[in-house]
């Protein structure tokens, strides 16, 4: 795989055009709070998306600071996602990308664009890259209107889909309110403090919801690891965003 991953917008153009449409009555098998959740994600007759593309400002914590960037990102159903962003860091810019693509993770970012502060590849970062993936598929609802995705709701008001994805099965928490999602929650690969990869509590309180062609994603988030423990305020907590845009393919 290159160094760098494809154009975001040849990325975006890679995904099939949408050739099903999302009829309520085809997820009448799945538990309530599945069909709640889709129902209210995916409006009748909306074209099943193999792809979207987003746009973003935020904050994000580095060094124990909070920095603002500007960020778009691209999930593709059967590929993966590519979030590339830019960073205002003590007076001068970082530039990169995080992504999990065709089963490879990466993760590249410049001082200025030009002198090095992350690269890191590897197992440990495909198969937390995976996980990222996994939760972030709430922005591509039709995702989990697939028969690779099995639903379990073993108490009131969280819906759970397990899929493999990268030889993994990653269980995805969503809790809801009606069918408006409240948070997304799973338990991934990670090494928050530094210390050795393990599964780590990690997951985004959504603030806000809003609605682009047909799909009601979260618009505003918090998204951390330790995420459902004390620790995710204090410790854990690394991003705000904000979506400002969302196109379906």
């Amino acid at each position: 795989m290159p160094n760098e991953p494809e154009n975001l917008e040849n990325l975006f153009d890679s995904a099939p055009h949408a050739d099903r449409r999302f009829d309520p009555t085809q997820i009448a098998h799945l538990p309530e709070p599945a069909q709640r959740y889709l129902a209210h994600a995916i409006a009748p007759e909306a074209p099943l998306a193999a792809a979207v593309r987003l746009r973003m400002p935020g904050t994000i914590r580095l060094k124990k600071r909070w920095h603002p960037f500007t960020a778009e990102q691209v999930i593709v159903r059967d590929r993966g996602m590519v979030w590339r962003a830019r960073v205002k860091f003590a007076g001068t810019t970082i530039r990169g990308f995080d992504c999990f693509l065709d089963g490879e993770g990466r993760m590249r970012w410049k001082l200025a664009g030009v002198l090095p502060v992350m690269h890191a590849e590897g197992p440990d970062i495909t198969r937390s890259s995976a996980g990222r993936f996994a939760a972030e598929s709430v922005w591509l609802p039709s995702v989990f209107v697939s028969e690779r995705v099995s639903w379990q709701a073993e108490e009131p008001g969280v819906a759970h889909a397990r899929f493999a994805i990268d030889e993994h099965d990653e269980d995805v928490a969503l809790t809801l309110s009606g069918g408006c999602l409240q948070s997304v929650a799973l338990s991934r690969w990670g090494n928050p403090d530094g210390g050795d990869f393990r599964d780590v509590e990690f997951g985004a309180a959504v603030d806000q919801e809003a609605t682009f062609d047909g799909y009601t994603i979260p618009a505003r988030i918090r998204a951390g690891w330790y995420f459902g423990t004390d620790r995710f305020e204090s410790e854990g907590k690394f991003l705000h965003a904000t979506i400002d845009s969302a196109v379906f393919r």
